[in-house]
C-alpha cells in the first residue's frame, strides 16, 4: 500500500521548455489562416463553375501549402496578403466595366491605378525596375560604411525593394491570370505558357528563395549576386517582350491544355531558380576565394565565365531585328559588372559571409532545387503520357532535362558521399548552371522536337 507521502506527492511530467505547435501561434498567425479560408471560399463561389475536379483539389490543396509556409516562415503572411489584396483591387476596378465576355480589358488603359500600377503589364514592367534597383543596391553595401550590425542602409535597401519586386511580379501574374479568362471562354490559362511567363516566374521565385535564405543566414550581402542572375533574366524578358510582342496574352496550343501545366512549370521552376540561386552563390565562393589573387593568369577561369555573359547577348541577337542599341547596351553592362566585380574582388570579399556559410547555402539551395526537380520531371512523364501516348520519348528537351538531373544528383552524391567542398563543388555548380540554361532556352533555340512551341 502507498504511503501518505507518496499520494499527495506532486505528478511530475516531462516537458522540453517549448510550448506545443499551436500555443506558440499568435494572433496574426489565425487571421492569416482565416483569411485563406475566406479567400479560397471565395474563389470557389465565384470561379468554381470553370473549375475541373483536378482545379478544384488544386485550390483545396493550396490553402494547407500556404497556411503551412506562412507559419514556418513569417513573412509569408505578410507577402500573401499583400499581393491578394492588390490583386483584388485590380479586379475590382476592371470589373467596373463590362463586356460580353466579362470584365473590360480596356479599363487597363484607362484607369489610374491599372494603367500605372496594377495590370499586369504595368506590375510586370515595375517589377523588372525594382530588381533592377534592388541589384545597384545591394551592389553599393560592398562599398558603403558597415553598422554596427555589420549591415548597411543600402543593403537593406537591396532586400526591401526586392521583396517589393517580388510583390509586383505577383500581381502582375494573378492579374494576367485574370486578363485572360476575360479575352474569351477559351483562351484563360495560368500563366506558365510561354517565355515571357516563365521567365517572371524564374525571377520571382529565385528572389524570394534568396530572400528566405537571407534572413535564415542573416547576411544580405549574397544579395549582390544572386540579384545579378535574377537582372539578366529580367533584361532578357523585357528584349522579348519588345521583339517579340510576348507580353501579349496567346491562346494556349493543344498540348498545354492540360492540368498538369499547373504542377510541372512551377515545379520545374523552384528548380531551375534555386539552381541559378546556388550558382551564383558559387561565384561569390570563388570571387572570395581568389580575393588574394595577384598573377591575373589565375584569374583566367572567373574572367572566363565573363566573357561568356557578355557575348551571351550576341546569341540572341542574330534574330532580333532593329535591337543592336539593347543588346549593345547589355553588353556594356555586363563586361563593367563583371570586370568591376574582379577588380573589387578583395573589398568585396571582406564583406562576403565565410566559406562555410556559402558552402551551406549552396548545398541546400541545389537540394532544395533537385527535389523539385526531380518531382516536376516525374510529373512532366504523367503530362507527355497524356499528351503524347508515352512517358518518355527522347525528345530534346526530355534528354537535356535527364542531363541536368543527373549533373545535380551527382553533385548531391558526391557532397554526402564523398565530402566534396570547396572550389571543385562552387566550379561544378557554375557549370550546372550552364547545363541547366541551355536545357532552358538552348533546346528551344538550336533543337527541335515536341516541346517546339516554346521555341524563340
Amino acid at each position: 500500500m502507498n504511503s501518505p507521502a507518496s499520494s499527495t506527492a506532486p505528478v511530475q511530467t516531462l516537458t522540453l521548455g517549448r510550448p506545443g505547435l499551436l500555443a506558440r501561434r499568435s494572433a496574426y498567425d489565425w487571421i492569416f489562416a482565416l483569411l485563406l479560408v475566406l479567400g479560397a471560399g471565395y474563389a470557389f463561389r465565384r470561379y468554381g463553375a470553370s473549375m475541373d475536379v483536378y482545379e478544384t483539389w488544386i485550390l483545396a490543396g493550396s490553402v494547407p501549402a500556404l497556411w503551412a509556409l506562412g507559419w514556418f516562415w513569417r513573412p509569408l503572411r505578410t507577402l500573401t496578403i499583400g499581393v491578394g489584396a492588390a490583386t483584388l483591387i485590380a479586379i475590382a476596378l476592371y470589373s467596373r466595366q463590362t463586356d460580353g465576355f466579362g470584365a473590360d480589358l480596356a479599363a487597363g488603359d484607362q484607369v489610374f491605378l491599372l494603367k500605372y500600377f496594377l495590370s499586369s503589364q504595368s506590375a510586370i514592367l515595375w517589377m523588372s525596375v525594382l530588381f533592377f534597383m534592388s541589384t545597384v543596391f545591394y551592389w553599393i553595401g560592398f562599398f558603403a560604411k558597415a553598422g554596427p550590425d555589420g549591415d548597411n542602409t543600402a543593403h537593406k535597401l537591396g532586400s526591401h525593394i526586392t521583396w517589393a519586386g517580388v510583390v509586383m511580379a505577383l500581381v502582375g501574374t494573378l492579374v494576367r491570370w485574370f486578363e485572360s479568362h476575360q479575352i474569351a471562354p477559351d483562351i484563360g490559362h495560368i500563366p506558365v505558357s510561354n517565355l515571357y511567363e516563365v521567365f517572371v516566374l524564374f525571377a520571382w521565385m529565385t528572389a524570394l528563395f534568396y530572400l528566405y535564405f537571407e534572413q535564415h543566414y542573416r547576411t544580405r550581402a549574397l544579395g549582390a549576386f544572386v540579384m545579378l542572375i535574377v537582372s539578366a533574366a529580367v533584361g532578357f524578358l523585357l528584349w522579348y517582350s519588345v521583339a517579340r510582342d510576348a507580353h501579349e496574352i496567346q491562346p494556349l496550343v493543344p498540348a498545354l491544355q492540360s492540368w498538369w501545366m499547373k504542377l510541372h512549370v512551377p515545379a520545374n521552376f523552384i528548380g531551375y531558380g534555386t539552381f541559378a540561386l546556388a550558382a551564383m552563390v558559387a561565384f561569390a565562393y570563388l570571387v572570395k576565394r581568389q580575393a588574394a589573387e595577384q598573377r591575373w593568369w589565375k584569374l583566367a577561369p572567373l574572367w572566363a565565365l565573363g566573357v561568356v555573359l557578355c557575348f551571351e547577348p550576341f546569341v540572341f541577337r542574330k534574330d532580333a531585328s532593329g535591337s543592336s542599341i539593347y543588346w549593345a547596351l547589355y553588353f556594356g553592362a555586363s563586361a563593367f559588372a563583371v570586370g568591376g566585380i574582379l577588380a573589387a574582388r578583395k573589398r568585396i570579399a571582406e564583406r562576403l559571409p565565410s566559406f562555410e556559410l556559402l558552402d551551406d547555402v549552396m548545398y541546400k539551395a541545389i537540394a532544395v532545387g533537385f527535389a523539385f526537380f526531380t518531382i516536376a520531371t516525374i510529373l512532366g512523364a504523367f503530362w507527355a503520357a497524356e499528351a503524347w501516348g508515352g512517358y518518355w520519348s527522347w525528345d530534346p528537351k526530355e534528354t537535356w532535362a535527364l542531363i541536368v538531373w543527373l549533373n545535380y544528383a551527382a553533385w548531391l552524391h558526391m557532397r554526402l558521399m564523398k565530402g566534396l567542398r570547396g572550389a571543385v563543388s562552387a566550379w561544378w555548380a557554375l557549370v550546372g548552371l550552364a547545363v541547366t540554361t541551355f536545357a532552358f532556352i538552348g533546346v528551344n533555340m538550336f533543337l527541335s522536337g515536341l516541346h517546339s512551341y516554346g521555341n524563340l
